[in-house]
């Protein structure tokens, strides 16, 4: 065999095997092409929903709050805002993490349905040796490459090149070559075959992550809404400390005061035991809520994902800006409207009728008849000329395979509990349609009764301080006992009490009405409305 002949061949194959060890990757560079594809289907599918999305990733930063708290680095967070809690919660909270790692195996499992249809390189080597004893007669290797692509309407092409090196150790002779092409394509005719049928599981993929970035945006949302009220339920709880200890200090100083009056005979012993009863009540009453807000300052921390020993330091500036409401004159009727229109959950409802229905059309076409046309070609190089295709040494054929729909008892249950499945999703849609229509009615309701309730409590808060007042001067008069500043004083801390729940309740339910309308945003400046949305609702019809 000529130096010519033995050279083709072998640059053949050592650019077969340079090919098959480029496309090899470790794993570390299959992670990166896996988060590169993966993170651009979400980037592109949020935008659709997120004016300014937020940076997405799975990873969690090696520099977060809760590794530097762990490190020592970090000894005390705050002052706690909702902003601040929000960033907080989206490095650190579990089901936050959870969350971002269902979305992106959903977005995963997308990538692996459009590969499907895409082309689909593979490249094999092998070698090996024979013989006889202690005696090698034969070494042969063997290089593939092949390609393979489904089309929307079916057909599945399969190309190959293969090449061969031979030798006979025995004989002593030189390496041979043989090459091989080939190529079949299969197309079918009737069942199986069509965009619609062919692509429906790349659809339903793409969707799944449509309703899947949705969900996520929702949870982002409820849990922003969630941040907010935890972290001004604890101020409602450090505020109710702080009325505590006011109250403390005043029934200290009445006891004091009694004590002295009742040395100097001025006043009763039963006075000045009121007085010290009281204090002592206080007292306890302010362990107890010392303690409540130590046990709220704890789950907020396991709320947050921070280890539990972490201090943190809440920002009463927070309470006070909230004191800023305004009534809300929204219309039963345009709520609704809007409210159906804008639920990213409803939407996901109302197409998975849509995905449902398209099941149907998939498994009645798995009921038919399938017809497959298959062509094949192959072509086989002269011994030792692999680029020589000698026309004469082609083979090729053509067959159809019909396979008649006999027994389809499989194909016939799944077709029906399809049918089952889609009337169960119409009614879903229908229920869940009542209920967000119910729940809207009742957010509204709810703001209303809220927001009245706080301009009572706020009003119940000054009638009470002129109360303390009064009954104060009244005592220093003579016209007043103790027992009716202690009454006056237990009043105050009461609606004081009261008012600050109530601002706290009436601001969560514009949030949570804000939520069930869809027009709550979270951004990174925090909590906001959509402002187009916004200004609908309050256009006049």
């Amino acid at each position: 065999m000529s130096t010519h002949t033995m050279t083709r061949p072998i640059l053949f194959g050592a650019a077969a095997l340079l090919a098959a060890l480029a496309a090899c990757r470790s794993a570390g560079e299959h992670q990166l092409a896996a988060d590169d594809e993966v993170y651009g289907i979400l980037e592109e599918r949020r935008a659709e929903l997120v004016a300014t999305p937020d940076a997405f990733s799975i990873d969690p930063p090696p520099d977060s709050l809760r590794a530097r708290i762990l490190a020592g680095e970090v000894e005390e967070v705050g002052p706690l805002d909702v902003l601040t809690c929000l960033e907080v919660a989206a490095e650190s909270n579990r089901d936050y993490q959870r969350q971002r790692e269902q979305l992106y195996l959903e977005a995963l499992d997308l990538t692996f349905e459009r590969y499907r249809f895409g082309t689909q390189p593979s490249a094999m080597l092998g070698a090996f040796v024979s013989g006889e004893g202690r005696t090698a007669n034969t070494a042969q290797a063997d290089a593939d490459l092949g390609l393979s692509r489904l089309l929307g309407t079916g057909a599945q092409i399969v190309g190959d090149i293969g090449l061969s090196l031979f030798r006979s150790l025995s004989s002593g002779d030189g390496w041979d070559a043989v090459s091989q092409v080939s190529l079949s394509i299969a197309q079918p005719l009737l069942g199986g075959s069509g965009a619609k049928i062919v692509l429906e599981s790349l659809t339903q993929a793409e969707r799944n992550v449509l309703y899947e970035v949705r969900s996520y945006e929702r949870y982002r949302r409820t849990l922003a809404v969630d941040v907010a009220g935890r972290l001004y339920r604890l101020l409602q709880q450090a505020d109710a400390v702080a009325n505590q200890q006011a109250n403390f200090a005043s029934l200290t100083a009445l006891r004091e005061r009694n004590e002295e009056l009742a040395r100097a005979g001025r006043l009763s012993d039963i006075q000045a035991d009121q007085a010290r009863q009281d204090e002592l009540s206080s007292r306890n009453r302010l362990i107890v809520e010392q303690q409540r807000f130590e046990g709220q300052m704890d789950d907020f921390k396991l709320f947050l994902g921070l280890p539990i020993e972490t201090r943190l330091m809440l920002d009463p500036q927070v309470l006070d800006e909230l004191g800023e409401l305004e009534d809300l004159a929204i219309p039963e009727e345009k709520a609704i409207t809007i409210g159906l229109r804008e639920r990213l959950d409803f939407r996901t409802v109302l197409e998975q009728v849509e995905d449902s229905e398209r099941l149907v059309e998939v498994r009645a076409d798995a009921l038919r008849a399938t017809l497959d046309l298959v062509a094949q070609g192959e072509m086989t190089s002269a011994e030792g000329q692999p680029l020589s295709f000698p026309g004469s040494q082609a083979d090729w054929s053509l067959s159809l395979d019909l396979d008649l729909p006999i027994d389809r008892l499989s194909e016939r249950n799944s077709y029906r509990s399809a049918q089952i499945s889609l009337q169960a999703a119409r009614r879903g849609a229908k229920e869940q349609e009542d209920i967000i229509r119910a729940d809207l009615r009742d957010a509204l309701r709810q703001t209303r009764a809220d927001g009245e309730s706080w301009r009572i409590r706020v009003n119940a808060v000054t009638l009470a301080e002129r109360r303390v007042e009064s009954a104060n001067l009244n005592l220093e008069a003579g016209r007043a006992t103790t027992r009716d500043v202690l009454e006056a004083q237990e009043s105050l801390l009461d609606n004081q009490n009261a008012e600050t729940q109530a601002l706290i309740d009436f601001h969560l339910s514009r949030l949570n009405l804000y939520l069930d309308l869809e027009i709550l945003r979270v951004d990174p400046s925090g909590i906001d409305v959509d402002p187009e949305l916004f200004a609908e609702l309050a256009e006049e019809d």
